[in-house]
Order: C-alpha cells, then structure tokens, then sequence
C-alpha cells in the first residue's frame, strides 16, 4: 500500500498525522503545497480544501487528520486505541477536543488588540484545566502507551514551547499534569521529526507577520 500525505509546512493537524505515521513505522511519501495558493489538483481531491490528505495507491483520498489515523492505526501492526468501546469513544471525543485547544492556540497568535487577547487566553486556559482534570498518573493519555490523543495533542504543546520563552502557557505550576504529558511527548524522536527542520523560525515568523497584540507577547522584537 502506497501512501501519500499532502501537507503544508505549518499545519498541526498534518503533524498529528506524521506522528502516527512514523510512531507506527509505515511508509510514505509527503508532498508539500501552498494553502495561500492551493494547486488545484488539490482542490479536487480535498472537499473542505484543508490538509492533510492522503491518497492511497494513487487513487482513494482520505481526509481529516483523525479520520487519516485511525486508518493508520488500523492498516499497521498494532493499535493507538484502546480496545475497550466505551474508552474507544472518550478517547475520539478528547481528540476532537483537541481541535479547540489548536483552534485557541491560533487565534492567540492572531490576536489584534489587548482585549481580544485578553479573551483568548482566557478562553485557552479554560479549555487547558478541562484537559488537566481529566489527566492521569501518565506519562501519555492513557497511561503508558502512547495513543492516538498523543499524537493529536503533541503540536499544540511543541508549539506552546517555542513561544515559552515569553509567555509559558502550560507552566508546572498552573498545568502540573499537563506540562509533564506536554514534556514526555516533546522527547519522543516521532515527534521531534514531525516538523520540517526549520519549522521553529517558521511558526515564531508566521505570528509576528500577524502584526498584532498577540505577535507583540508570543514573539516581541
């Protein structure tokens, strides 16, 4: 089976794919466009116009970075998902809660003035002590095997420690559980090779060409 992943260099839900793919070893092959200026090529085969895709053997396309994982997960030896229906479930419902925290994460760097912000961060650390409550003893969402939710949480916290310098967003003292799931995944080599290798100066330039209050806190000078 041939599979091809079609990214964009920034996208954090393509990064929650890369993770699986390489925490499960499969090949594939990753093809990099422009979303400013999607070819459109991709236009056709993506119906929300979003990344990722994956074409498999060059025909069927799958898309929505939880829908492509699962099927990963599933074609792969192995499994990121719990055997029992009911964890199953909560797991999927937590990987979509996911979204809002990188959606949060987002609008923080895109932030114009004081008050949106204000509102943002506030909004963002709500949606993080949600997250927080839930977690247990770790060091991964489920315990000791990493998991699907692993991998879909992994960029906002890789992203969250690239700004950390100037606001911490997941401080020990706020997040205890929260930062120590955030660092056991931040050290997994299937992480750290999710990125392109300049991704850090990608993300810190991608929020200051914003111009705004949050470009002003997340990456001053």
């Amino acid at each position: 089976m041939h599979l091809e992943l079609i990214s964009f260099n920034r996208c954090p839900f393509v990064q929650r794919s890369v993770i699986t793919l390489l925490h499960k070893q499969s090949a594939y092959d990753i093809t990099y466009i422009d979303l400013a200026a999607p070819p459109a090529w991709f236009l056709e085969i993506s119906p929300f116009g979003r990344v990722p895709a994956l074409r498999v053997d060059g025909e069927t396309v799958l898309f929505e970075s939880a829908i492509i994982n699962e099927f990963i997960d599933d074609v792969t030896p192995g499994t990121l998902m719990p055997a029992d229906p009911l964890l199953r479930a909560q797991n999927r419902g937590w990987i979509q809660f996911g979204e809002q925290c990188i959606g949060d994460q987002y609008q923080l760097g895109n932030a114009k003035d004081e008050k949106t912000w204000d509102d943002l961060l506030e909004r963002t650390h709500r949606n993080l002590g949600k997250v927080e409550a839930i977690l247990g003893a770790g060091p991964y969402f489920n315990g000791a095997a990493f998991s699907l939710v692993d991998a879909a949480y992994a960029p906002l916290f890789m992203r969250y420690a690239l700004v950390r310098e100037h606001l911490d967003v997941i401080s020990t003292e706020d997040y205890p559980r929260l930062r120590a799931w955030s660092d056991a995944l931040l050290a997994l080599p299937e992480v750290r090779d999710s990125v392109v290798e300049n991704f850090a100066e990608l993300y810190r330039a991608s929020i200051r060409d914003q111009g705004g209050y949050g470009a002003s806190v997340l990456t001053p000078g």
